[in-house]
């Protein structure tokens, strides 16, 4: 062979010995929901979310990385801080983020990237020195009185375009380092809010107060499309519903109208970073919201950020944006969950409560089952030690299911079961009911073999899934279902397998014990028992 020939080869050869790039993370259309796409494959987030400063050290996290793996996660959400990344302006350095993401590809985990910009619920501590001191070309807010906050103001030009400078040199830089595709989305800053007004004040802010609504919101608001919030609607009717004006006029000069301005520039904020953003890299994106308790008037609560009434401001304003993601630490999580799973919003759960809260596991089962969503995350994922908790087995549960979850998302063939809980942390222990293949399922919180003393009802929960005409999955602890006909079949529905068991490493279903006896109470119900998440597997007959 000649020497070209020769070099030629060796050419091809190395060439075809690359791994091949993955391909960046996407959300797919799938049923009546949307599908994260890992490598090609759909994929469901089971995270844990960082506390705020753990990433900052790569020292202080070398020990927790696998611990995390241990405890069955897949995905890990971790704070990428401005001040860290670009210290001196126009000056970037990339080692801590280049060190997480080898941490993680070390121990086979997932990276969701949360972006502490401009602002990190709802102040401007995370942002950079150079940021902080020039006041005059940062401006912060000011209140009525002429004093400021430490927080940024949305209105600053230099601001934003300093942010976004930022923000696209970190998304070019993923796109450059991150060829495995270890970082699935962007979290675009943190937890928004206005404090402790409803609205900024100052000469900037007062003028565009002054100006009319923007068109494009009027045509949200003015319209009748069925997924327009009741709130926003009732914020509009009770001024006068007139269709256009300044924003005190349209809005009315309270603290409801104040609100929906504050929104609005946020949310036009945003747009901008994930428009510049994707046009580096395209990632899914999302924004984040702390919630408001029931009662508070803006500016008692963090104002202005994709909060359950304002998120049509926001889908108008940050149409760029792909998911609006509660962080919910308030007891009734399902009702709250339920609020951000909409035709136009996918659910994610970022921050779902802190890791060491016991209503995680059902809030997790509730959210993946009954919600469709693509992800559930408590916070502070790393304070949980090593002994064995109910948040790891519960996502070993749901790692061994993911396949059958994925396949069934957005196809109504799955239910999630929790006791619903009120925000001031009542429990409502009352059966529910859901519909599935002709068959209505009974779901009880109480477990009939446990005296009800030594069982704390708010943790229990599940999920079921319909895989075949009469084959069911079901999943959790802390849960009984009974069962009858709700179609025109036969009326009565027996059990005709009944077992527990496990998935293998290559997803074959490895039988245990079976539980057509006591265990199902000779046919009658369907059993999870407390304090012991698992997996049974069940086909149903009819007869009459």
């Amino acid at each position: 062979m000649t020497k070209p020939a020769k070099f030629l080869a060796a050419l091809l050869a190395t060439t075809f010995a690359l791994p091949a790039l993955a391909a960046p993370a996407r959300l797919e259309r799938q049923g009546n929901t949307r599908q994260l796409v890992v490598d090609g494959e759909p994929f469901l987030i089971l995270g844990g979310e960082l506390g705020n400063s753990s990433a900052s050290s790569a020292a202080y996290m070398h020990e927790h990385w696998r611990r995390l793996k241990a405890m069955n996660l897949n995905t890990v959400l971790a704070p990428v801080y401005w001040e860290l990344l670009e210290p001196a302006e126009g000056k970037f350095d990339w080692s801590s983020l280049d060190t997480m993401l080898s941490d993680a590809r070390a121990n086979d985990l997932k990276l969701v990237l949360l972006w502490f910009g401009a602002w990190k619920n709802s102040m401007s501590t995370y942002v950079p020195s150079w940021v902080k001191r020039d006041q005059q070309r940062f401006p912060r807010v000011a209140l009525e009185d002429g004093s400021s906050v430490e927080i940024l103001s949305a209105f600053g030009e230099a601001t934003r375009a300093a942010d976004v400078k930022a923000f696209v040199a970190l998304m070019a830089h993923l796109k450059q380092v991150d060829s495995a595709g270890t970082v699935l989305m962007i979290q675009v800053e943190n937890e928004i809010g206005m404090l402790p007004v409803a609205r900024e004040h100052g000469a900037v802010a007062d003028r565009a107060y002054a100006q009319p609504v923007p068109a494009e919101l009027m045509r949200v608001i003015s319209s009748e499309h069925e997924r327009l919030e009741h709130e926003l609607r009732k914020i509009y009717e009770d001024n006068g519903a007139k269709a256009s004006g300044t924003w005190s006029q349209v809005f009315g000069g309270d603290e409801s109208g104040q609100e929906v301005f504050t929104a609005w520039h946020y949310a036009r904020f945003v747009d901008a970073l994930v428009k510049a953003g994707k046009s580096q890299y395209d990632l899914p994106m999302y924004v984040n919201v702390a919630l408001n308790r029931t009662g508070r008037k803006p500016g008692e609560y963090p104002s202005g950020g994709p909060l359950p009434h304002l998120l049509d401001v926001w889908k108008a304003g940050a149409s760029s944006v792909d998911l609006i993601s509660p962080d919910i630490y308030f007891p009734n999580f399902a009702q709250l969950a339920a609020r951000y799973r909409r035709a136009d919003n996918t659910l994610f759960v970022p921050e779902a409560n802190n890791a060491t809260n016991l209503q995680g596991p059902p809030n997790a089962f509730y959210a993946i089952g009954e919600l469709d969503s693509i992800g559930f995350s408590p916070f502070s994922i790393e304070s949980l030690g090593d002994a064995p908790n109910v948040l790891s087995r519960s996502y070993e549960v749901l790692r061994q299911l993911s396949p059958k979850v994925l396949a069934n998302r957005g196809k109504e063939r799955m239910g999630g079961f929790r006791a619903l809980i009120q925000e001031d942390g009542t429990v409502i222990d009352t059966p529910v009911k859901k519909t599935l293949g002709g068959v209505e399922f009974t779901v009880t919180f109480i477990d009939p073999w446990t005296p009800k003393d030594q069982q704390t009802i708010a943790n229990h929960g599940g999920l079921m899934i319909q895989t075949g005409e009469e084959e069911f999955w079901f999943a959790g602890q802390g849960i009984t279902i009974t069962f009858k006909g709700a179609d025109s079949g036969p009326p009565k529905v027996g059990i005709e397998v009944a077992e527990e068991g496990v998935f293998d490493g290559d997803g074959k279903w490895i039988a245990g014990r079976r539980l057509n006896g006591d265990q199902t109470h000779q046919g009658r119900h369907i059993r999870l028992p407390p304090g012991n998440p698992q997996i049974q597997r069940v086909k149903f007959y009819r007869y009459r």
